[in-house]
């Protein structure tokens, strides 16, 4: 028995998400789409990239499909398995089998965190095959020319054993992302999290304070989510240096010395 049965007008994104432009991220992923390229993006944690693939969800009028990797996604758990209810067996579809159904785009985030053989998965859906093999049924999908498959990944955090293959990679169309720059980061937290310019400002600097210990007892610094986060805090009124701390250093750091120096920071600016 199949039991696929769901609204893919429900993954539509209905309200344009806000995003700001920083490159040719945007004719970059729409050239990608036209040709059924896959797209990769890389770039540090909070930077934007998934509110970038939301945006091109909304402006391609496309289903979206989002899966969080962890260590232990499967295969079956992309793909779909069966299940026994009511005393039937029954097949259901993994969110990368909707969305080939539906021609919807798949986003895997931080697909280096999921199971080797779960990216080996991808591959006939990465590259000229253009189908999901769904050996459990003896059924191979064909994606529709609308499907995209859109993967992200810090490499920021790669390892040894968290490396994407090289296999993987050169399947995909990649855009990089980076933090913006300091005036259009400022634009975004006033947007954002309903702060005024001077706050925004001293948001950002404090983030570029941040960035610089990287490497340096920092493994990232302060993202444009967490300030968001201590923008919109700073909008309900808590004091700002609390607000900082709260979701900014505590965000970033455990170690009591970090702490300690972020804390400073903060101090200088609020």
């Amino acid at each position: 028995m199949h039991a696929n049965d769901f609204a893919a007008e429900s993954l539509l994104i209905e309200q344009e998400p806000y995003y700001q432009p920083v490159g040719s991220e945007i004719a970059l992923f729409e050239a990608a789409y036209a040709s059924q390229i896959p797209v990769l993006l890389k770039g540090p944690t909070g930077c934007g990239k998934t509110r970038f693939v939301e945006y091109m969800a909304w402006r391609l009028k496309r289903p979206l499909i989002t899966v969080s990797c962890h260590d232990d996604l499967t295969a079956s758990d992309l793909v779909g398995r069966y299940l026994i209810t009511n005393n039937e067996t029954v097949w259901i579809d993994g969110p990368l089998a909707r969305a080939v159904r539906c021609g919807g785009i798949c986003y895997l985030d931080e697909i280096v965190e999921a199971r080797k053989d779960t990216t080996v998965v991808i591959h006939p859906l990465a590259d000229d095959r253009r189908c999901l093999p769904i050996e459990k049924r003896g059924e191979v999908l064909k994606a529709p020319r609308e499907f995209v498959l859109v993967i992200s990944y810090n490499p920021g955090y790669q390892s040894v054993l968290k490396e994407l293959k090289h296999s993987t990679r050169q399947r995909f169309v990649a855009i990089e992302f980076g933090y913006p720059e300091p005036e259009l980061e400022k634009t975004i937290l006033m947007r954002e999290a309903g702060i005024d310019g001077q706050t925004a400002e001293k948001l950002v600097k404090l983030a570029a304070m941040t960035r610089s210990l990287k490497g340096n007892g920092l493994d990232e610094g302060a993202s444009t989510r967490l300030l968001v986060h201590a923008g919109k805090l700073i909008a309900k009124g808590v004091d700002p240096r609390a607000a900082c701390r709260g979701a900014v250093a505590q965000a970033l750091s455990d170690e009591r010395d970090m702490l300690i120096a972020v804390d400073e920071l903060i101090s200088t600016l609020f």
